[in-house]
């Protein structure tokens, strides 16, 4: 037994499940003991891949297994919830794939769950660890951009279609997250719409808008119907603007120094003069790092020092409360429905 690495239970060896148990497996701070799944083949897989880790079909086999001091959950969202809670109450340190649960109520029991035990509980948000999104964050946290007024995220793909969660519980969950992350401003209320082209499913594409005290305002656009997969953001502040293409091998941030200018008193506003400013472009430099090896060791970390993640159960539950709103907003045609979190994320944090 290796008594310097944290020992990894995986649950779920699907989609998602491979992912991290490779990043787990090749950490230096972590060993992978055992992994879960309902799938006999896919458990096979497993040993000839990795013969020291133990297998079963059986979640509670990782629960009551001493040497397994955190569980990294990557099953359907429906079993998120259950899942968690057994392995905080088992004294299990915890990471869950995104979404953390399937309603807010569901998070906050489960935060309350993990504070109550002094356990670290960390949502799978992988996109604020990616090079990208940090560099995103540190231009308009040091006032690079200037003024923040708008974010715009198209998220599209020819599927995968999913039966539990609707596109934007699938992809706008990133978005959301990342505008969490970046801005320095809680959203106040959201309005969606979506649309469901194959019976029996649920929405396959979506359009969110998010609205700040502000005059911010982001645009989310997800589907599961396009020809194409899009990955791309648009950051426009008054000062310079971002363009962010996650499937750009190289230059997945480009900062244009563009914008307009105003002359003239607002207040005579057909008498205003706009002109156009036309700068340089520049692609910063990102760390050639895999996202997800960096948050499972930022999770470890969590663990040795009671730190709190970069993308906490907290976190999750804004998130979750979000994507929420947006349901409704759906159910009700566009309708926009309030959240309570009108302060800026500097005043939640103190």
């Amino acid at each position: 037994m290796q008594d310097n690495l944290i020992g990894i239970g995986v649950i779920g060896y699907g989609y998602w499940g491979p992912n991290l148990v490779r990043n787990f497996a090749n950490s230096k701070v972590s060993r992978v003991v055992s992994v879960s799944d309902l799938d006999p083949a896919k458990l096979e897989t497993v040993s000839r891949q990795y013969p020291g880790v133990e297998v079963t079909t059986e979640f509670r086999d990782l629960l009551m297994n001493p040497e397994v001091e955190a569980v990294a959950i990557a099953t359907p969202v429906h079993s998120h919830y259950n899942l968690a809670l057994a392995a905080l109450r088992a004294g299990k340190h915890v990471f869950v794939e995104k979404p953390l649960a399937q309603t807010s109520e569901q998070v906050r029991h489960l935060v309350e769950e993990a504070e109550r035990r002094n356990l670290t509980l960390m949502v799978d948000h992988t996109f604020l660890y990616t090079p990208a999104v940090q560099k995103i964050r540190k231009l308009i946290s040091d006032g690079a951009l200037g003024d923040i007024y708008y974010y715009n995220g198209v998220r599209a793909s020819l599927g995968l279609f999913q039966c539990d969660v609707n596109v934007i519980w699938d992809l706008a969950v990133h978005d959301i997250s990342i505008i969490q992350y970046i801005f320095d401003e809680a959203p106040v209320a959201v309005s969606a719409t979506g649309s469901c082209h194959v019976a029996g499913t649920p929405e396959n594409m979506a359009h969110i808008t998010l609205f700040f005290a502000s005059s911010c305002v982001a645009h989310v656009s997800v589907n599961w119907l396009s020809p194409v997969k899009v990955r791309q953001t648009f950051v426009g502040g008054s000062q310079k603007m971002i363009v962010y293409d996650d499937l750009e091998p190289t230059e997945k941030i480009k900062v244009y120094d563009k914008g307009i200018t105003v002359d003239g008193p607002s207040e005579v506003a057909h008498q205003l003069r706009i002109g156009y400013r036309a700068g340089d472009m520049w692609a910063p430099h990102l760390a050639a790092t895999e996202a997800l090896q960096t948050e499972v060791e930022h999770f470890v970390d969590c663990i040795r020092t009671s730190a709190t993640p970069i993308s906490s159960g907290a976190t999750g539950l804004r998130v979750v409360e979000v994507l929420e709103a947006a349901s409704r907003s759906i159910a009700a045609q566009g309708i926009p429905v309030r959240l309570g979190l009108p302060q800026r994320i500097t005043e939640l944090a103190s």
